[in-house]
């Protein structure tokens, strides 16, 4: 009798083995196939930027070079790129514009391969005055300005909000009515992490970029950056590449004089861009070492006329791109 239970349960396993196995896609099934032959040479250092103008200065570096057998793998529309960058093996996404994307890109890439850590990179808005576009900025922290509590003129903020703008101190003649935009206050994001108590979130504000790396990071200061978009645009002064100022990330492209000082004024921040914080809370909560290098390509609104992401967003790409090339050089 025994003998027939033990007969039967084989044969309910290999039925269950086979509907599994005929439930997947013939499609994903290729690539869960590839993922595991490209995981088995890992581990890797994953390597995330935004947007287009990024991805071809980091290709027009000419640092990459692509994986002979499987270059990339095609992932929920991302194309996941497999090389190696200073002899370090390397898997590298554009994530696309904005915080949800880039959460999305950075934990797919987390839990698809084999990885020890995320670069991100790319470019930024400047809200500092002692810096100056073209300069390369690597945060020790960041923080999420965009959860915002947006009030009636007369509301209250809440006691556990970090800031408070007030629209009608922004009024022209200075408080000159009412303004019924009211005010909003900055709300701390819900971080979980796998270290922490399960299904329990704990308030933060400024995440940190992890200590070890930002030390590596630290090395690269004094190193040589471009100065000219091209043989007829050049910057006035040398670009310069600093460790350990502060980065906001919202959803908000930021090109106005009066926010970027409220920004500077109220956070110490002095770069602003749409992506970072994301990254950084997401490889965190899955306790990965993370950090992030911007090139500074604009203003945020503190210039006279136009923004300047146009004409110097490609070399404050590029100045990041050489600064990411050699940090992954200091990795082991």
């Amino acid at each position: 009798m025994a003998a027939e239970q033990l007969v039967a349960l084989l044969f309910l396993t290999l039925v269950l083995i086979f509907v599994n196995a005929s439930a997947i896609p013939s499609n994903r099934l290729k690539f869960l196939n590839i993922i595991k032959e490209v995981n088995r040479k890992g581990p890797y250092v994953g390597l995330i930027t935004v947007y287009p103008p990024e991805e071809n200065a980091f290709f027009a570096s000419k640092a990459f070079k692509p994986d002979g057998k499987h270059p990339f793998v095609d992932l929920s529309g991302r194309r996941f790129r497999v090389g190696k960058v200073q002899g370090k093996k390397v898997i590298y996404v554009r994530c696309g514009v904005g915080m949800v994307n880039a959460a999305a890109a950075t934990q797919q890439m987390l839990d698809m391969f084999d990885i020890t850590g995320i670069v991100h990179f790319g470019i930024a808005g400047n809200v500092n005055n002692s810096m100056s576009i073209g300069d390369v900025t690597i945060p020790k922290q960041f923080a999420h300005t965009g959860i915002w509590d947006w009030l009636n003129p007369n509301g209250t903020l809440p006691t556990n909000d970090i800031a408070e703008l007030d629209f009608g101190s922004y009024n022209v003649p200075k408080g000159d009515g009412m303004n019924l935009l009211g005010k909003i206050g900055y709300s701390y994001e819900q971080f979980f992490s796998e270290s922490g108590k399960p299904n329990t979130a704990i308030p933060l504000f400024w995440a940190q970029i992890s200590e070890q790396w930002l030390q590596l990071a630290a090395g690269l200061e004094g190193m040589e950056l471009e100065r000219c978009v091209n043989s007829s645009v050049c910057l006035s002064r040398k670009p310069k590449l600093v460790v350990g100022l502060r980065g906001s990330t919202a959803n908000i492209f930021v090109d106005n004089a009066a926010y970027r000082d409220f920004l500077y004024q109220t956070y110490a921040v002095s770069s602003v861009d749409m992506e970072s914080f994301a990254v950084v809370m997401t490889s965190l909560s899955n306790g990965y070492p993370v950090i992030v290098i911007r090139g500074l390509s604009d203003l945020a609104g503190g210039q006279t006329g136009q923004n300047a992401i146009q004409t110097f967003g490609p070399l404050a790409a590029r100045n990041a791109v050489q600064a990411v090339v050699k940090f992954i050089g200091y990795l082991s």
